[in-house]
């Protein structure tokens, strides 16, 4: 599970963006990419091992995917090969010119319910979906031959030979396994470098979380500041495959070319921020220790007082319990103390009602809050609410309380993005394991800063200074990839001049 997160930097660096981002507000993944000409062909397992629901959420996946490419005839082509005992050619690199329809063929596959031949279908893509015949381009530095194979269980034929006669043939080779899939398998298959083409997750329900990961893999130049691959504290301009970084009126860039100053004292804003955790049974207790710290490692990027941040704490499972209110404690010290003091209660996941508490109690007079401060909620959940969510999130927003929504393991994207604030890609976060969500808690410490006043997010810059150096590490690839092809471009553009 951690593989979701360690085989992906990129999404690592968005989750360590800063505070005040001016640019460009963010866009759906895909949208904002040029994608290299690709003949992409998935190949994916539709064995009894896969319940149809489960089915289902593969064919999510792929269109996922297939919404962030640039299809047609002289860009990306798409063939899908659904496989069991037997290989069925679902439809062909040739079929489909457009995204609508290979998104409508999408939905039409159903799944095979029978044996786990991965060989025989990976035999099938080198001698009939990449021919000629079925629409694959001759083979090009210029044009991507792909193949992204799904399969949740170890194959009843061998994989290892026809895996690397398919390599030597030009074809990069991606292996996601699900739950009990053979991971050696799955390296055998696999093109190298194994860590950027061997991706794995526990179920079926979190696959479509890889999305980005291809996404980002078939983009060939992006606007970074609109999909947020910078560093920049204020303003984000945008440059042909890379980007600079200027300060608002009033403010200076400083030296390090990323970070602006204007302004002196100002040590944190005026915010009510309520934590809102699941207490569910299948948490599970060392989870729960887990959150706590997830909590503290927010809570201490705070500044808290009277007339500064105040910080109140919900759980709730299958009944809710106001932890302690808004203003109680006064200080760090004693809301850390109190954190970790809680109960966990071990019952269901009642989250409607629970939201419906965050509006009509946390953030009452009653409870603590001031009027005139911004209020912020940060929802923490691990599975599917079993109660109506959606007319108490909506309320929150309409209300004007920031909403974050923080999901971990079973949590549903679709209910993560309805309790999530707009733009609703900065308000929610995933992760499959809780031995990640430090990593969350990092995004989160820079985002609920007020962003109206830049000078008082001194705490979160601060933080944003600690991180500052596995954030270059993490970019310093692919930022000066990103300036190779700038370069190229202008060299270009030079020569037609």
């Amino acid at each position: 599970m951690d593989r979701i997160f360690t085989t992906l930097p990129l999404s690592l660096l968005l989750l360590l963006q800063s505070c005040g981002v001016w640019g460009a507000p963010p866009q759906p993944r895909g949208t904002l990419c040029r994608t290299k000409p690709t003949d992409l062909v998935f190949i994916i397992d539709s064995s009894r091992s896969v319940r149809p629901q489960e089915f289902e959420k593969v064919k999510v996946f792929l269109s996922r995917v297939i919404e962030g490419l640039d299809v047609g005839p002289n860009s990306t082509r798409v063939g899908v090969i659904n496989y069991a005992s037997a290989v069925k050619n679902e439809f062909s690199l040739k079929t489909h010119q457009t995204k609508a329809g290979l998104l409508q063929a999408v939905r039409r596959i159903e799944p095979l319910s029978t044996g786990t031949m991965t060989g025989l279908a990976i035999q099938f893509a080198i001698s009939r979906a990449f021919s000629d015949a079925e629409g694959a381009r001759l083979r090009s530095p210029n044009i991507n031959k792909v193949a992204i194979v799904v399969t949740d269980g170890r194959p009843q034929d061998g994989v290892q030979d026809v895996s690397a006669r398919a390599r030597q043939a030009g074809i990069e080779i991606f292996a996601i396994g699900v739950g009990r899939v053979d991971m050696h398998t799955l390296r055998q298959i696999a093109s190298e470098p194994l860590d950027d083409h061997v991706d794995y997750v526990e179920s079926y329900s979190v696959i479509e979380k890889l999305t980005h990961k291809f996404q980002e893999a078939f983009c060939v130049v992006s606007d970074l500041c609109a999909t947020g691959d910078h560093d920049c504290e204020q303003i984000c301009i945008s440059t042909p495959g890379s980007y600079k970084c200027a300060c608002r009126e009033g403010f200076t860039l400083n030296n390090d070319g990323k970070t602006c100053s204007a302004c002196s004292g100002g040590s944190g804003s005026a915010l009510d921020l309520v934590f809102l955790i699941d207490g569910s049974k299948s948490v599970r207790p060392e989870n729960f220790e887990l959150v706590k710290k997830f909590i503290n490692q927010i809570v201490e990027s705070l500044e808290v007082s009277e007339k500064q941040a105040q910080v109140g704490l919900v759980q709730y499972s299958s009944s809710v319990r106001q932890e302690f209110p808004l203003g109680q404690f006064k200080n760090k010290k004693d809301i850390k103390a109190a954190v970790k003091k809680m109960a966990y209660m071990e019952k269901g996941t009642m989250t409607g009602q629970a939201l419906k508490y965050l509006v009509d109690s946390s953030f009452s007079i009653a409870n603590g809050a001031r009027p005139g401060v911004p209020k912020v909620g940060i929802v923490f959940t691990d599975g599917r609410s079993q109660d109506y969510i959606t007319d108490a999130a909506k309320k929150a927003k309409d209300l004007g309380f920031r909403m974050f929504a923080v999901g971990v393991g079973n949590a549903v994207e679709d209910e993560l993005r309805e309790i999530a604030s707009e733009p609703v890609a900065e308000h929610y976060f995933y992760t499959a394991d809780f031995r990640t969500i430090s990593n969350i808690g990092k995004k989160l410490q820079m985002k609920i800063c007020v962003e109206e006043d830049p000078c008082e997010c001194k705490s979160i810059v601060k933080f944003q200074a600690k991180v500052e150096e596995l954030i270059n590490t993490l970019q310093r690839k692919y930022i000066l990839w990103k300036l190779s092809v700038a370069k190229r471009i202008e060299a270009l553009e030079n020569k037609i001049i």
